[in-house]
């Protein structure tokens, strides 16, 4: 199955992103179901059969010719499983 790409937040178009918008990329990669529950805080979500699931981000400037992470890997960061060798 492909992945299932959703923006839960702003499903309106509201406006260009330009030079020195932030912006997030926050997948959650999920052990099951892909169908998600919000929970009554608002905030809180949960996959629809309880599995288990990750979710991990990074924070985007929109710089003149581009993006810069701003949250990149550094020497000290630890290394995802899947990254190993």
């Amino acid at each position: 199955m492909p992945p299932n790409v959703v923006h839960h937040r702003n499903e309106d178009r509201n406006g260009v992103m330009a030079v020195g918008h932030t912006f997030t990329i926050e997948p959650m990669v999920n052990e099951r179901a892909a169908d998600v529950t919000e929970w009554p805080d608002k905030w809180t979500i949960a996959t629809s059969d309880g599995g288990r699931s990750a979710q991990f981000e990074h924070t985007l400037l929109i710089v003149e010719g581009g993006v810069e992470v701003l949250t990149p890997q550094t020497a000290n960061s630890q290394k995802p499983w899947w990254s190993e060798p």
